[in-house]
């Protein structure tokens, strides 16, 4: 089991940035990939990006050269760098991370980005 609990969201304004932090309870190393994942009310989830444990990166493309993620496997942690945010971006984001052929999320953290 993977258990994560996610931290950074925030209220912030239209061209602003924001850092949000995912801290696994159990060691990164071996999961396979992790990532983050949104969801804006009456909209469905979608990946926003996720990194491999080799490091391989991918973003959707609403959020590309805006968003970076990385991991930082010592401290068992995945992070989104946020960058020249948008209303579009507000959204609840969930870390999720795959491991042993199964899905796991934390319970997410609200991004709000007014205009």
């Amino acid at each position: 089991q993977v258990k994560m609990v996610e931290s950074g969201g925030g209220l912030v304004q239209y061209g602003g940035s924001l850092r949000i932090y995912c801290v696994a309870y159990r060691s990164i190393f071996s999961i396979d990939r992790m990532g983050w994942y949104r969801q804006a009310p009456g909209k469905e989830r979608e990946l926003v990006a996720s990194i491999l444990s080799r490091g391989a990166r991918n973003y959707v493309d609403s959020v590309k050269g805006r968003f970076t993620i990385s991991r930082d496997n010592a401290k068992n942690s995945v992070y989104l760098e946020m960058n020249s945010l948008k209303p579009e971006d507000t959204a609840l984001y969930y870390c999720y991370s795959y491991y042993n052929l199964r899905h796991y999320w934390g319970r997410g953290t609200q991004v709000t980005v007014s205009s």
